[in-house]
Formats: structure tokens, C-alpha cells, sequence
């Protein structure tokens, strides 16, 4: 069997399944008392443990990758590996318990794998009320990256974008759910990475938005998307929300995704500026306690590899791809100082946005890096104005790094002048930046000659979204860094509908031989609309 016909066979029940329990398998992990292949019970599927959110793998590296599910009851995480479709001499690895706790979820860090290998793998869980009792089998896929050191064997795709079920947009079952997400799994990434609003949590979803052409669009409903998100349950309810859609359960089975995130998992804009005191749809006023329950719920349901217990809740990170390509995940939300003016002279407190000690892991990072491309995965562009309001003194208030001053780097714009300038000195090149964030798609040239602030060295930063969720734009240009909009296609109507078209990703194509880049930006259709093709620079 090739990999499609594995993935769309009939999952077959570990239950009555041969494959699964007739032939010994060698065992990954120190073998427990009981397997699940032990005298399985045949009972109704009713009575099994169910998989409804599907299976998801995350964060693969060139030995290993995350496999994450969830159950409807206590379980235990089984699984099967092979590097076949026909799952020959396959791996069993007893993964972890699934229980209340941690919401039923579950992931298991499935490492030692072969590098650069297609993976298959089956998932089942083993009921902690009968031991006998299994549930069906969900097959997945991923294809793991190469190792860093040596030439590069084969070329490197993926895909990004962000926002997903954002401004009332949930999933219209009539309209094909979430359809953009199976235009990503057609065009087989090796692995798609999620660019921030993972979730909505402040944008209730209604079941019905009227269209401007008279038209309904319906939308699935559940108790926890019908308000904002205050409780833990209800921000994990948004993630099960998301999984509800068939589209992306069935890319996530096939895909591996990197997540980061960035303000709609929490609130709008939150920072330490956040006061939700007017907002009469939150009884719940303490942004510090709304964002431990939101990052709470993120960790349990991203297919990511946690960090240890030094930072436990840390998002940024590095993800080597092969030879081609560094992927460094960094976090603009969890470090920043409050959203403001963004008019200080001083790097401090107050205009941190990555803070020192992220900074001083991506360069370092992007130093030792000795791969052809350098990708900064950012949950936000670096000049596009993106305000919040007022603040109390009438001045502007910034969501993002730019603060609509042409002039020389000020407030959080200091710290990112320090980083391109640290990025030039150190003579690293083929940095390219992705993004989404602004509902959008579009590509930024940095050009230092027609900057205020000149010490870096030219670059791209490509920009897509939303998934879906309303689209906006195009948001006004801050000179400061000298970006030129090469690029760039949005809607005519603030919070345009997904029926409008206006929903977007992009695809990154690296040749093994040529070691070229070239980005696409896509459509919901899967439309190219534009491409730029990026020759390394060798040095």
C-alpha cells in the first residue's frame, strides 16, 4: 500500500484486527503487564474508548515527532510505527494515561525514529475501566526532516498560515467546513506550521451570520464557542471546536503541524495593558487568570514538545528541517511589555516585545545555524501599523512592533533594529520571515536603502491568513525599516466571510539541487497568486 491508500483505508478495530494483535512486535518502551493485544473484548463500538478529535503529530525533527490525541474517558495511548504503509515489523510504544486532568488529552514524544523516513503509524486507546476494551485504530502519517549534517537528498515543502474559526466564522458544514485546510493537505506538505490564533477565545460563534447578499451562513454551535472564553473548560472548548471540522482532523492525520500562538488564544490584544473592566461579556475581569487557563488548554491540545520544567510553558523554539532549512518559532506575546504608544527612546520593560532573553537565543540560534535557510516563524509583521486604540492620555496605543513613526527605531522597534543589526554584524544570511496575523496575504521587501534605520541587511518577510476567520486589510505601512509592499491582496469589506475568498496560505518549496526558496501564496481554491523565488546567497 502506498501512503493515501493507507490513510483512507477502513480503520480496522485492534479488537478483531490480526495486524495488531496476532504477530509480536518489538517493544520501544519496557513492556508493561498488560498490552492491549492481550485477549481483546469484542464489544459494541459504543462501549470503546472514542478518538471523536482525531490524531494529530507535531514539532517533527529528524529523529522523532509528537502524536497527540484525545479520549472520551480515562485510557491509556497505544501505538504502532513502521517506516511502510503495510505497517511491516512495526514499533509498539506504550504511550501515557489520558484523564481528567489534562482534559482526556495526550501526547506521546515518539523519538529513535530513522531520519528523513515516512512514518506511519496507528493510534489506540485501551480503556482504564476494562483493560480488555480497545478502541478503534486511527491511522496517521508524517514524513520526518533529514539530519542537518550532509548534503541534501530531496527537496522541502511547507505550508503556513493563521486565525482559525475568528469574527463569528465557525464551521458551515454546507458550505465544506474549513475547506482551506484540505487544500493544504492536497498539495502534501511536509509539514504545515500555524502562524497564531490557534482559536478564537474572544469571538463568540452564532449559528446563523446573514450575508450581505440576504444569504445565511450556519454555523456548527457548541455551549463553549457561544461566549467568550472564560473558564477552562471553555477554552479548551474552542480546540475541541476546531477539531469538530473533518477537514482538519484529516490533514492533521496526515501533516505535521508547529504551532505558536498569539493574542485570540487568550483576548483580544492582551498584553499588561489588557483591562477587560467595560467589556460586559467577561465576568471573569483578571487577565493574568484568564491567560494561565487559556495557555493552559494551548499546551494541552498543540502538538507540540514541551520544554522542561525550567519554563514549562515556553512557545518559541528551534525545529531543524534537514540541510535546507532552520525553522526558529519564536513568541511576540508571552514577553512583551504592555501594549502603548510605543514611543520610547530606551530599550526596557516597557518596549520589550520578544525580551532579551528571546532575542539572545535567536541570534545565537540564527549564528549557529548551518543550514542554506534560516526561516523566523513570527505570529506578527514587523512594519505593518496594527493599533489598539487609545491610551489614556489620547496617544495611539500599538498591538504590533510598528507605531506609525517614520523616523528612527522607537519603542519596540529598538529591539528589533538590535536584532537585524546583530543579524548583519554576524554576517548570517538567507533570514526569511513568515507571518500572518493581519488577515491578509502579501509580500514585504526590506530594503535598507530606504530605511531610517539602514544597519541590516535586506530581506522578505511573507505574510498569509486567514484560515478561516474574516478577512481585512491591507493595514498602512510604517518606513522605519523600509519595506516595500511587492505585493499584497485584501478584501474591499472589513470582516469579509469565508464565502468571499479572501482566505489565504502560503507554500515554501526549497530544491534540493538548486537550494532556490520559492514562496507561493495561495488562495482558498489553492490559486497561486503570487510567487517569488529567492536564489541563496553563498558564502
Amino acid at each position: 500500500m502506498d501512503r493515501r491508500t493507507f490513510l483512507n483505508a477502513t480503520t480496522t478495530s485492534m479488537l478483531g484486527s490480526t495486524a495488531l494483535a496476532a504477530a509480536p512486535l518489538a517493544l520501544a518502551q519496557t513492556a508493561p503487564t498488560h498490552t492491549p493485544a492481550a485477549a481483546p473484548l469484542i464489544t459494541r463500538d459504543a462501549m470503546r474508548p472514542q478518538m471523536a478529535h482525531g490524531i494529530q503529530s507535531g514539532d517533527p525533527q529528524a529523529d522523532g515527532a509528537i502524536i497527540w490525541t484525545r479520549s472520551d474517558r480515562p485510557a491509556r495511548l497505544w501505538l504502532d510505527w513502521s517506516t511502510t504503509a503495510s505497517m511491516a515489523n512495526a514499533t509498539r510504544v506504550r504511550g501515557p494515561y489520558l484523564l481528567e486532568d489534562s482534559d482526556y488529552t495526550g501526547r506521546l514524544d515518539l523519538s529513535g525514529l530513522p531520519a528523513g523516513q515516512e512514518i506511519f503509524y496507528r493510534v489506540v486507546l485501551q480503556d482504564l475501566h476494562n483493560e480488555r476494551v480497545l478502541s478503534e485504530a486511527l491511522p496517521g502519517h508524517l514524513r520526518l526532516p533529514s539530519l542537518a549534517q550532509g548534503r541534501a537528498t530531496r527537496n522541502v515543502r511547507f505550508a503556513w498560515s493563521g486565525d482559525t474559526a475568528g469574527q463569528g466564522w465557525g464551521i458551515n458544514e454546507a458550505w465544506g467546513g474549513m475547506k482551506i485546510y484540505e487544500q493544504i493537505r492536497q498539495v502534501r506538505p511536509d509539514f504545515f506550521l500555524h502562524s497564531g490564533d490557534t482559536i478564537y477565545a474572544d469571538g463568540p460563534i452564532a449559528a446563523q451570520v446573514k450575508l450581505a447578499d440576504g444569504t445565511f451562513w450556519n454555523n456548527v454551535v457548541t455551549e463553549e464557542v457561544s461566549k467568550v472564553a472564560e473558564t477552562l473548560n471553555e477554552f479548551r472548548g474552542r480546540y475541541r471546536y476546531n477539531l469538530m471540522d473533518a477537514n482538519v482532523r484529516r490533514m492533521a492525520a496526515e501533516v505535521p503541524q508547529i504551532w505558536q500562538w498569539d493574542d485570540h488564544e487568550v483576548c483580544n490584544n492582551w498584553s499588561d495593558a489588557k483591562d477587560l473592566g467595560e467589556d460586559k461579556r467577561y465576568t471573569e475581569k483578571n487577565i493574568p487568570l484568564l491567560t494561565a487557563r487559556a495557555s493552559k488548554a494551548f499546551l494541552e491540545y498543540a502538538p507540540l514538545r514541551r520544554t522542561p520544567d525550567v519554563e514549562s510553558e515556553r512557545v518559541y523554539r528551534h525545529l531543524p528541517q534537514g540541510p535546507l532549512l532552520d525553522l526558529f518559532v519564536v513568541d511576540m506575546r508571552s514577553y512583551r511589555g504592555p501594549n502603548s504608544h510605543n514611543l520610547q527612546i530606551t530599550e526596557n520593560e516597557e518596549s520589550a516585545f520578544m525580551g532579551r532573553p528571546q532575542i539572545a537565543w535567536l541570534l545565537e540560534g540564527l549564528k549557529r545555524s548551518k543550514t542554506t535557510w534560516k526561516v523566523i516563524a513570527a505570529d506578527m509583521p514587523i512594519s505593518l501599523q496594527v493599533g489598539d486604540g487609545k491610551d489614556t492620555d489620547g496617544r495611539n496605543r500599538w498591538e504590533a512592533i510598528a507605531n506609525g513613526d517614520d523616523g528612527a527605531p522607537l519603542g519596540r522597534e529598538i529591539e528589533i533594529a538590535r536584532l537585524l543589526q546583530g543579524i548583519k554584524k554576524a554576517n548570517i544570511h538567507n533570514v526569511v520571515w513568515l507571518t500572518a496575523d493581519v488577515h491578509y496575504t502579501a509580500a514585504h521587501y526590506f530594503d535598507p536603502n530606504k530605511a531610517k534605520f539602514n544597519d541590516f541587511a535586506p530581506f522578505w518577510e511573507f505574510v498569509s491568513g486567514p484560515l478561516n476567520a474574516g478577512g481585512f486589510g491591507p493595514n498602512k505601512v510604517d518606513a522605519t525599516f523600509g519595506m516595500q509592499v511587492v505585493y499584497q491582496k485584501a478584501p474591499d469589506m472589513v470582516n469579509a466571510p469565508p464565502t468571499n475568498g479572501m482566505q489565504f496560505f502560503g507554500q515554501v518549496d526549497i530544491d534540493a539541487k538548486t537550494r532556490a526558496m520559492t514562496v507561493t501564496l495561495k488562495d482558498i481554491a489553492g490559486a497561486s497568486l503570487y510567487t517569488k523565488t529567492l536564489e541563496p546567497q553563498r558564502v
